[in-house]
Parts: structure tokens; C-alpha cells; sequence
């Protein structure tokens, strides 16, 4: 059991520092896209690369913080059910959600991306803009980035749900804990005075 919560807290570290890293990306992106701004509607020029370049950051971060928003539990889903549940619950919802919707999503979305990313860099593919960035290459490879570090934050999900479901929740990395609901608090606190 402790080497599933080792591989758990790996695979969490990794997003961790991968998400903390990219998220700046935010900030070249408002900073580039002002001086775009700028540049057009002040001096009257306009450069298609920086263009690209806005709009490029913006790919490669969110496709490269996909993993964290995964840790953190920031993606967008319809949860009436699923937060008021009990942790157990929780854990084989999750259980079930990874290995029948995101590893294969993952997977189809690695398995088809690869050629693309492959062909990208054989002729080191660039902007179709003239005047544009080179690299796009460098830029399509975050698509297999995304499925990687996906699908690894859904192995990490895997291994919370099996350290609960086999009776030890005491071994989940701090980064993954569930949040406790209203009633686990209750009842915590009833056990606490017993």
C-alpha cells in the first residue's frame, strides 16, 4: 500500500510543479496580447508572429496544466451527487470515471495525436502565416504532453480510491484528500467527544 501512495504523491508532485510552472504562462500571455494591442491601435503595425505567440502560449498552457486542474479538482462537471457523497462513494465513482472515460480518452487522444506530432516534426512544421513563428512542432507535442500527464493524474486517482477503498486513507498524499462533507464532520466531531 505505501508504494501506491508513493506513486500517488509522485505523479502529484510532478503536476504540481508542472501546473505552478505553466500557470505563469498567463501572464506572458496578458503582457503579449497588450502589446499586440498596442502596437496596432497606437503606432499602426502589427506582427503576425506575436500574433502566433499569444495565441500559441495560450495552447501550451492549458493543454500543459490539464494534469493539475486534474489534482486540484478544477475541471468543469455537474456534481450534485458526487460532493455530498460519502468518501467511499467518492472514491469508487472516481475509480470507475478513470478507468472507463479518462485513461481511454487519454489513450485515444495519444494514439491519434502521435502521427500529427510525429509528421510536425519530421519537416519541423511552422505558422501557415507568412511572417508567422516557426516551431509549430514544438507546439503540437503538448498535445501528447496532455494525455501524459492526464492520464497520469488518473493513476493517481486510481491509487487514492484503492488506499480508501482498502481501508487507508491515512496513506493519501495531502494534495489528493477529498473534502470532507458536512455530515463526516459531524460525525467526526460526535466520535471526537466519545
Amino acid at each position: 500500500m505505501r508504494f501506491i501512495a508513493r506513486l500517488a504523491e509522485v505523479i502529484c508532485k510532478l503536476n504540481l510543479i508542472i501546473g505552478q510552472v505553466f500557470s505563469w504562462l498567463a501572464l506572458g500571455i496578458v503582457a503579449v496580447c497588450f502589446t499586440v494591442v498596442v502596437e496596432r491601435y497606437v503606432f499602426g503595425v502589427s506582427y503576425v508572429w506575436m500574433q502566433d505567440l499569444y495565441i500559441w502560449l495560450n495552447g501550451a498552457m492549458f493543454t500543459a496544466v490539464a494534469g493539475f486542474a486534474l489534482l486540484r479538482d478544477d475541471h468543469v462537471r455537474v456534481d450534485i451527487f458526487y460532493r455530498p457523497a460519502p468518501v467511499r462513494k467518492r472514491a469508487i465513482v472516481d475509480l470507475i470515471g478513470v478507468l472507463f472515460l479518462l485513461l481511454p480518452f487519454t489513450a485515444v487522444v495519444f494514439n491519434y495525436s502521435l502521427p500529427f506530432v510525429e509528421r510536425a516534426w519530421s519537416y519541423h512544421e511552422a505558422s501557415a502565416n507568412v511572417g508567422g513563428m516557426p516551431g509549430l512542432y514544438v507546439l503540437k507535442s503538448f498535445i501528447i504532453a496532455f494525455a501524459i500527464l492526464l492520464a497520469l493524474q488518473g493513476v493517481a486517482m486510481i491509487c487514492r480510491s484503492v488506499l480508501i477503498l482498502m481501508g487507508q486513507p491515512d496513506l493519501v498524499p495531502e494534495e489528493m484528500l477529498y473534502p470532507i462533507t458536512p455530515a463526516e464532520a459531524e460525525a467526526a466531531s460526535i466520535e471526537g467527544l466519545h
